[in-house]
């Protein structure tokens, strides 16, 4: 009952906080709840450095009910859907992934960067953003620092890509299916994928992409379970090698 005390002050004010955020991002999709909500937080760490009582909630909030909300994306998902449409993509998705996370490896060898920076910034720009993000912090031991540091990178080219996509689609040839595909695989939140499919089918009235990538997106947020299933073998494996060394020594 103490620990529930302690936690519901700064549980109630992420509450509180989230929900003019969610209005904002129904407001202006093509930016997003999710970077209403960092660039808030960020004015109140600023204005509040002090967090007292909410620290605990604050800290349960950022881990335990983020975990939880992972756990309630995979309701929104029509595996019917998914096989339709995702059947046809599978091959680019995997491909798309692959690259990324290739691509992210590299350049935290040639950088010398942060190794949890590294793997979270990889995997929410490969794989879904803050959801993945979410999803892999508590694997690999993310601090607070990590974690925020890889969402702020993902949803700036989040917004980057909600802004630039639809015309980068028209100035490409795409067809309606192929943009659909392309923002589908190419852009990390849904919301920005949401925005970035309706700015098409504004500018091609009954295009119809906004089904066809929300399903693709859907497709790609799967890849969260084998990710977040490969990093808990790897952080093992390593903490058993850190730990054997430091015995041998």
């Amino acid at each position: 009952m103490l620990q529930v005390k302690e936690k519901f002050p700064g549980v109630l004010l992420c509450f509180l906080l989230a929900l003019p955020c969610w209005w904002l991002g129904h407001k202006f999709p093509v930016i997003g709840a999710p970077v209403f909500a960092i660039v808030l937080g960020m004015i109140l760490t600023q204005i509040f450095r002090q967090k007292g009582m909410f620290q605990k909630g604050i800290q349960y909030t950022s881990k335990k009910i983020l975990q939880y909300a992972v756990i309630l994306l995979g309701f929104g998902l029509n595996l019917s859907e998914i096989a339709m449409v995702g059947a046809t993509s599978l091959p680019i998705i995997v491909s798309t992934i692959a690259t990324s996370l290739i691509v992210s490896y590299v350049l935290h060898r040639l950088m010398h960067m942060d190794e949890n920076s590294s793997i979270l910034i990889g995997v929410g720009s490969s794989i879904c953003g803050g959801s993945a993000i979410a999803a892999t912090a508590p694997v690999i031991d993310a601090n607070d620092e990590e974690i925020a540091q890889a969402i702020s990178v993902i949803f700036l080219f989040n917004v980057l890509a909600a802004l630039i996509f639809p015309s980068l689609g028209g100035a490409l040839g795409l067809t309606n299916e192929g943009f659909g595909l392309f923002a589908g695989t190419a852009v990390n939140d849904t919301s920005s994928v949401t925005a970035a499919a309706a700015a098409w089918d504004g500018m091609h009235p009954g295009a119809n992409t906004l089904e066809i990538a929300t399903i693709v997106k859907l497709t790609r947020t799967l890849a969260i379970i084998p990710i977040t299933l490969f990093l808990a073998v790897y952080k093992a494996r390593s903490k058993k090698q850190r730990l054997m060394a430091v015995l041998m020594n």
